[in-house]
């Protein structure tokens, strides 16, 4: 059972990260019947911390030795955690936990500490998109997953960037007290219990730009006539190219295919009508080449992971869905 919960800071946390863990756990909500954790906030580096905003810091008068009692161990994101060296005191003390049967939970860039106690070896976690490749680089026998919204292993569960910490929180009170008790939470927060699709949806993705020019007008003239079917061979005859030579040169160039390229960028024209016009779902569908709603609906959902009503609705609020 959830119990005793601690949030572990170093030098530079942001004190957003940290609100989401001593909102979700560490406020008295008896009154609504819902259970109360032993919560603290608990320093890596002395007493008083600084925090990324300006004139801001946190005291706290519990150190490292308040994690040997935790259920849940919570590390928030902080400046530079992907590079800094981080207290080995801090890093043996989370391998003990996980050792002894306790959870650790990182917020955001907080993952980097969980890696370099080794807690990510050999296991999926979730990383804020734009730390995705540095994490990679930096332990190789992680599977890291920049699509989604957390990854829980068990005893590490990891959450991308800022809000991701909400539903990762939220998740493991539905773990460990029932979907009622994680509902009710997230009712007085005013957020959803769960959030449909995952970080997909908020990514930039600029498509690979062509590294010379033997299929640059080609790729222009796909940009301008998004709306119309192509094949290979047609756009093998525009760049005068047999169709074997231009998907080699395609490949090399662009590093995908001709098909995957034309739906990205389908899928692009799509994002941006959805945010910026109130066309029609069969409108934007005819605009961008998938002829159908169902179509567009369906290569949305496979590709970020959240419907076109959905993402509408997130990027221009419930008025325009």
């Amino acid at each position: 059972m959830l119990e005793n919960v601690a949030a572990v800071l170093l030098d530079g946390v942001h004190p957003f990260e940290l609100g989401v863990v001593c909102e979700v756990f560490g406020i008295d909500r008896s009154d609504d019947g819902l259970p109360v954790y032993d919560f603290a906030v608990v320093s890596a580096e002395g007493p008083s911390l600084s925090t990324h905003v300006g004139g801001l810091s946190v005291s706290t008068p519990f150190g490292l030795d308040r994690l040997e009692e935790a259920d849940l161990i919570a590390v928030p994101a902080g400046n530079d955690f992907a590079t800094r060296v981080h207290p080995p005191a801090l890093l043996a003390a989370l391998v003990r936990a996980v050792d002894r049967g306790a959870r650790v939970l990182s917020v955001c860039s907080g993952v980097f500490v969980l890696g370099a106690a080794g807690l990510l070896e050999g296991r999926r976690c979730a990383a804020h998109w734009r730390h995705a490749a540095e994490l990679r680089r930096q332990y190789p026998r992680v599977v890291v997953e920049p699509d989604v919204l957390y990854v829980d292993e068990g005893t590490v569960i990891t959450s991308a960037g800022t809000a991701a910490g909400i539903d990762a929180c939220l998740h493991i009170v539905r773990q460990e007290q029932g979907p009622e008790v994680a509902n009710k939470i997230a009712r007085r927060m005013v957020v959803p219990p769960h959030r449909d699709g995952g970080q997909a949806q908020y990514i930039e993705r600029p498509l690979p730009k062509s590294r010379c020019d033997t299929v640059g007008e080609v790729l222009v003239w796909m940009e301008r006539h998004l709306d119309e079917e192509v094949t290979v061979e047609q756009l093998a005859a525009r760049a005068l190219m047999s169709p074997r030579t231009f998907a080699r040169r395609f490949q090399q160039e662009t590093g995908t295919t001709p098909y995957r390229w034309i739906l990205r960028q389908r899928v692009l024209l799509a994002q941006r009508l959805l945010e910026g016009t109130d066309e029609t779902m069969d409108a934007i569908a005819d605009r961008t080449g998938f002829g159908t709603a169902a179509a567009l609906r369906h290569q949305f959902v496979r590709t970020l992971g959240t419907t076109p009503h959905s993402y509408r609705r997130t990027f221009r609020g419930p008025q325009a869905a």
